[in-house]
């Protein structure tokens, strides 16, 4: 038996390296991105969904610029953020182009935080991206606060405000948005409104469309009525009303990087081709042909 697992484990080594060769090559060294790197990551046990994950937020430069930069501050305490800086560093300092990192660090912290992942389980994507990112917040918010009630923020002014909400950070810089939902008294006609932030929205994704035309979709007016009616100020009483607001399975990250599409699937990374994107856009209205589809998409607002 340990000779046999060992024979596997060189064999399996042998095809990471062989793949890494092939994606190196097929780039070509005078396309290859300077500064860039493009590693697989090893699968512990149904760890996809945290590896597509990981992929996607690295290859999302703003959020790996502050990861790293956080990981240029003097040593903290051990938490999910010091073990995904230290990832993010270990990637962006590898003397090879291509190749493959064991995420183990990160994963054992992950487990340790969290027990929806301490398991061997297959998870969900959404939900960890979910979690790792309102994480990553919490901490930064806690070694603000902190910060202010030393009296002295990092700037080196003094704080006389320890009582103030938390502010802002980079996460929600970078992720968060603001949703207004508008209901419309079909009795009265006020229109009363509501902001929540959000940082990602569920939206159905079909083949062929926009971005554009699924968030019109996910906008569209929903009547209230029925056990559902919503209650009017204006009018005091329940109403009818119009409203207008918002897998498990293998995981994958499909990434733009500079000028080429790239495919990670956990220890694996290949180069593909745009018209391939098509594929894992959005469902066909035969769901069983077809499972392989985006479920989460990553997107940059414009200036």
């Amino acid at each position: 038996m340990e000779i046999l697992m060992t024979v596997s484990k060189i064999a399996s080594i042998c095809t990471m390296g062989a793949n890494a060769s092939a994606l190196e090559k097929e780039i070509g060294p005078e396309q290859f991105p300077v500064n860039e790197h493009y590693f697989g990551l090893v699968n512990f046990g149904n760890t996809c969904y945290c590896n597509s994950v990981l992929q996607a937020l690295y290859f999302c430069r703003p959020f790996r610029d502050k990861v790293l930069a956080y990981k240029s501050q003097p040593r903290k305490k051990e938490n999910l953020l010091t073990c995904l800086a230290d990832l993010f560093h270990s990637i962006a300092t590898q003397k090879k182009k291509v190749g493959v990192i064991p995420p183990k660090k990160f994963i054992t912290r992950l487990r340790k935080e969290n027990e929806l992942f301490d398991n061997y389980m297959q998870q969900d994507a959404h939900e960890f991206l979910n979690y790792l990112l309102n994480t990553i917040a919490d901490i930064l918010q806690e070694e603000r606060k902190q910060e202010k009630q030393n009296g002295r923020l990092p700037n080196g002014n003094v704080d006389t405000e320890n009582n103030s909400p938390p502010d802002p950070t980079w996460v929600h810089e970078i992720f968060q948005g603001t949703l207004t939902n508008e209901t419309r008294c079909l009795t009265c006609e006020t229109v009363s409104s509501k902001d929540e932030d959000f940082l990602d929205l569920s939206v159905d994704v079909e083949q062929n469309t926009s971005i554009t035309h699924c968030l019109r979709g996910f906008s569209n007016t929903e009547t209230l009525c029925s056990e559902y009616k919503y209650y009017c100020e204006e009018c005091r009483s329940k109403q009818e009303a119009h409203k207008s607001g918002p897998n498990r399975g293998h995981y994958i990250a499909i990434v733009k990087s500079h000028d080429f599409w790239l495919l990670f699937d956990d220890d694996i990374v290949e180069k593909i081709d745009a018209q391939a994107i098509e594929e894992f856009y959005g469902l066909t209205s035969d769901i069983s042909k077809n499972s392989e589809s985006g479920y989460i998409l990553f997107y940059q607002s414009r200036d």
